[in-house]
């Protein structure tokens, strides 16, 4: 078995890369390939992640029998984290931005706010051939930036609301 294993300081790392959907390249509906835009913004000081694939179940009884019946359904996707907050990538370089406006003028403030859809990839770096990529589209929510005398510097959740389903690639 071989662990994926991002270890602090390690040339092994978790790189997050989002792009506004109007940058990236998506092939298929629903899509099989997304290719983010020149100047994606790669999300710096990420704390924590998790990826979230969580399957909704239907469950019915019926009268012949004792146990319930389930059935999978379709699943509620999103990609969490915990980020300190870096001025440029939270605010962005524009204040008024809007959703036309790029990935790095919106920053993930202006991204939530907007309501601007995104692409995303999540590369787990192995530094080799077969570095596995989760890729998808979505929205960022879940903002809310705080500071404590424990931790001096601002930190937020941040989320990945996914809309559709998780691309798995070898970059």
């Amino acid at each position: 078995m071989a662990y994926i294993n991002p270890g602090p300081g390690t040339a092994s790392q978790i790189v997050l890369s989002i792009d506004t959907t109007a940058s990236s390249t998506v092939t298929g509906d629903p899509a099989t390939a997304i290719a983010l835009g020149a100047s994606p913004l790669t999300v710096p000081a990420i704390q924590d992640i998790t990826v979230n694939a969580a399957n909704d179940v239907f469950t019915w009884s019926q009268l012949d029998s004792s146990a319930k019946k389930q059935v999978a359904t379709t699943s509620t996707n999103s990609v969490s984290m915990n980020v300190v907050v870096d001025d440029a990538s939270f605010f962005g370089s524009t204040l008024a931005s809007t959703q036309s406006d790029t990935v790095a003028a919106q920053g993930l403030l202006g991204l939530s706010r907007n309501k601007t859809p995104i692409c995303f990839t999540l590369k787990m770096r192995e530094n080799s051939s077969t570095d596995r990529v989760i890729k998808g589209q979505g929205y960022i929510t879940g903002l809310a930036p705080t500071i404590s005398a424990d931790s001096p510097v601002w930190v937020t959740p941040v989320t990945i609301t996914v809309a559709g389903e998780y691309l798995v690639a070898v970059s």
